[in-house]
């Protein structure tokens, strides 16, 4: 199984360099990109990604009422927050949201593979065929 990735953010190098990454590992595919999230919102309806990683500040419409937006849906993907700004009200914010994790994009790169291990363990993701 292929783990089918959504990227929603407004910062278009954060946007190039978190494809480039994740395109690079094996068993994820980037099915697409979203600027903002009204747009993030329409292809994660259309394209039914198994993740999300989403930014929490973004204008028009934040990463929190996306995620309030997708949790509302009968099957929504596994969400994970994405942000520069690590303050403990966005973190608590989403836990309250029930999101799979908060992730530094400092440190993405560094945490993203811990944390999917993770989500197999807990098994809201399947583990990819090898």
């Amino acid at each position: 199984m292929t783990i089918k990735l959504l990227l929603i953010d407004d910062n278009p190098v954060f946007l190039t360099a978190a494809s480039t990454f994740f395109s690079a590992q094996r068993d994820i595919l980037v099915v697409a990109v979203a600027h903002d999230g009204p747009d993030g919102l329409v292809k994660a309806a259309l394209l039914q990604p198994d993740l999300v990683l989403l930014d929490i500040s973004m204008p028009e419409m934040n990463g929190l009422e996306v995620a309030h937006r997708m949790r509302s849906w009968p099957e929504p993907p596994v969400i994970v927050f994405v942000s520069m700004n690590e303050s403990i009200a966005y973190q608590s914010a989403a836990r309250d949201l029930g999101v799979a994790a908060f992730l530094s994009k400092s440190r993405l790169t560094v945490d993203f593979p811990p944390l999917i291990e993770s989500l197999f363990k807990q098994k809201l993701l399947e583990r990819p065929v090898v």
